[in-house]
C-alpha cells in the first residue's frame, strides 16, 4: 500500500508542477519512448540474469502490494510456536518432536500459527535445526556456525533480487538517452519541416531523456530499496529462531529461550514481557 501512496506522490508532484506551469501532459505520452526504455531495460535484465530470478523479481515487487507479514502479531505467534516446541521437547525428549518436524504441515502445533506455517524458510529452517539436535549429528558448540552459515547463504540469494532492480534501475538513464538520441536521428531527417513539426519531435526525442531519469530514481530505485527493506525484516524474523534455538540447545528453559527470541526482535515490533508471558501462560493453560 505505501509503495502505491509513494508512486502516486511522485508522479502526482511530477505531474502537477508540469502542468502548473502550463505544460501539455499529452505531449509526455510518448508511446515509443516508452517502449524503447522499458523493453531495454527488460531485455537487459533477461541477458544478466537466470530465468529463476526474473521470476523472483516480479514475485518481490508484486509483493510489495501486501502488507509486511512480519508484523507484532506474527511475533507472537512464533514466540508462542517456540515456547509449545521447546516445553514439548522438555517434557517428552526431542524424540516427542520426531513427527511435528518430519512433517510440519500436518503437525498440530505449527498449524495453530498460521503466520509461522505459511513462512516455509522460516520452518525449514526451524525443523532442520531440530532434526541435527535429535540426531545428535552437531555438538552443540557447532551448532551457530552452521545456523549463521544457513542464514548468510539465505541472505546471499535473497539479496540478488534488490541487486538485480538497482541494475537496471542504474541503466534506465541510460536508456532514456539512447530513446533521446534515436528521437534526434528521426528529427533531422525531418529537418528541412515545418519548425512547428520539428519541434515535436525534439521534445519527443527529450521525453526519453525524462522517463530515463524518472523511472530510475523515482521508481526502479526506491522499489529496490523496499524488496531489500523487507529482506532485512525477514532476516530480523529469522534470527529470532537462531537467538532461541541457541538458547534452547544450550539447556534454557522453553521460557528463558523465548526471551532470547523476544530480545532479539526490532523494539517496534516486539511484544512486551507481560505480553509474552500472558501467551506462553495461555500456551500452557
Amino acid at each position: 500500500m505505501f509503495v502505491i501512496i509513494g508512486l502516486v506522490v511522485v508522479f502526482g508532484s511530477i505531474l502537477g508542477g508540469f502542468i502548473m506551469e502550463h505544460g501539455k501532459v499529452a505531449a509526455l505520452i510518448q508511446i515509443s519512448e516508452f517502449v524503447v526504455i522499458g523493453g531495454a531495460a527488460f531485455g537487459s535484465m533477461v541477458v544478466g540474469n537466470p530465468p529463476a530470478l526474473i521470476k523472483r523479481v516480479f514475485g518481490s515487487v508484486f509483493g510489495l502490494l501486501k502488507p509486511s507479514p512480519y508484523t507484532e502479531k506474527a511475533y507472537g505467534e512464533l514466540l508462542q510456536l517456540l515456547y509449545d516446541v521447546f516445553q514439548k521437547a522438555r517434557k517428552e525428549g526431542l524424540i516427542g518432536l520426531e513427527a511435528h518436524i518430519e512433517d510440519p504441515e500436518k503437525s498440530d502445533i505449527f498449524n495453530k500459527y498460521p503466520s509461522v506455517a505459511k513462512n516455509h524458510h522460516a520452518v525449514a529452517f526451524l525443523t532442520d535445526t531440530l532434526k541435527v539436535l535429535l540426531t545428535g549429528a552437531v555438538e552443540d558448540h557447532h551448532l551457530a556456525e552452521i545456523l549463521d552459515l544457513d542464514l548468510e547463504r539465505q541472505h546471499e540469494e535473497a539479496m540478488l533480487v534488490p541487486g538485480a532492480l538497482n541494475r537496471v534501475g542504474d541503466a534506465m538513464p541510460g536508456f532514456g538517452i539512447v530513446a533521446a538520441v534515436l528521437g534526434v536521428v528521426i528529427t533531422m531527417g525531418s529537418i528541412g519541416g515545418a519548425a512547428s513539426e520539428i519541434g515535436e519531435k525534439v521534445a519527443a526525442a527529450l521525453v526519453g531523456t525524462f522517463l530515463g531519469i524518472l523511472l530510475s530514481y523515482g521508481v526502479v530505485g526506491p522499489i529496490a530499496s523496499a524488496v531489500e527493506t523487507r529482506i532485512r525484516a525477514e532476516e530480523a524474523y529469522m534470527m529470532s529462531i537462531r537467538t532461541a534455538l541457541l538458547a534452547f540447545a544450550r539447556g534454557d528453559s522453553p521460557m528463558t529461550a523465548v526471551e532470547f527470541a523476544r530480545r532479539n526482535i526490532e523494539p517496534g515490533d516486539r511484544p512486551s514481557f507481560s505480553e509474552l508471558e500472558n501467551l506462553t501462560r495461555r500456551r500452557a493453560a
